[in-house]
């Protein structure tokens, strides 16, 4: 591993984002994490447990992104290790037919995940072209996190199912771009309810309720798929990694 090896992770919260940087922290990354809002108690948590720098940054505003690459690079050092966590769902626009689907809302969602994607791996892309190689031809990874909607439209979600489409789309084509220049590229699309670990040890999701056999998502699972994804040699370097519990329908 690099000397000062830094992991950003851009969405933080208590599931996925805090799993993976615990974990990063644990294999002797520096982690920075980014979020709208980053005096919410998990993130504190988390900066207190792992050591994280917490940076305020809109994903969707290109000039938000730009300053937290600038502030990360200049702080702790150049990303080796982007994850975008950011999916994009605005609640009120689910379960709406397209006859009754707020435009506005459509447009935000979009905008807040596949958007957003598209202004992280840009200024990823950017700062780790400007690196050196390391001695094994790598750049580091950028890896987007994605749920089923990239894979298949569900009805009454098409803003959604757009969004993550997007995201996918986006991902394929950075892929074909940037890996023969040594940044690796991958997608995970997430075919499941994550349940995070609850404070009496339970996993739970706030729609699919208390993990029964496995039928959730593990958010550590997932996060040592990503740490694996970070270690991968550029000869069998994965692009996409459909993660689902093996009770779910598909």
């Amino acid at each position: 591993m690099a000397e000062n090896e830094v992991a950003l992770i851009v969405g933080g919260g208590p599931g996925i984002s805090a799993s993976c940087a615990r974990l990063f922290a644990r294999e002797g990354l520096t982690v920075a994490i980014a979020a709208r809002t980053i005096d919410k108690p998990a993130l504190k948590e988390l900066q207190a447990t792992t050591g994280a720098s917490l940076h305020s940054c809109d994903a969707a505003d290109p000039g938000s992104v730009a300053d937290l690459f600038t502030a990360v690079s200049s702080t702790i050092g150049t990303p080796r290790l982007v994850v975008h966590n950011i999916d994009g769902r605005v609640p009120d626009i689910f379960g709406k037919e397209i006859t009754e689907a707020d435009p506005a809302l459509a447009l935000q969602t979009i905008e807040n995940g596949a958007f957003s994607a598209f202004l992280v791996a840009q200024q990823a892309a950017r700062y780790m072209l400007a690196q050196d190689q390391d001695d094994t031809g790598k750049r580091g990874p950028i890896i987007f996190t994605n749920a089923s909607a990239a894979k298949k439209g569900y009805p009454l979600s098409g803003a959604f199912a757009m969004t993550c489409h997007a995201k996918a789309g986006l991902a394929e084509s950075l892929a074909r771009e940037l890996m023969p220049q040594g940044i690796h590229v991958a997608q995970v699309p997430i075919d499941a309810a994550v349940g995070w670990t609850q404070e009496d040890g339970t996993r739970k999701h706030r729609r699919a309720g208390a993990n029964v056999d496995d039928n959730l998502a593990d958010p550590d699972s997932i996060a040592a798929m990503y740490m694996h994804l970070h270690r991968q040699p550029r000869s069998t370097w994965a692009f996409e990694v459909v993660l689902r519990p093996w009770s779910e329908t598909w």
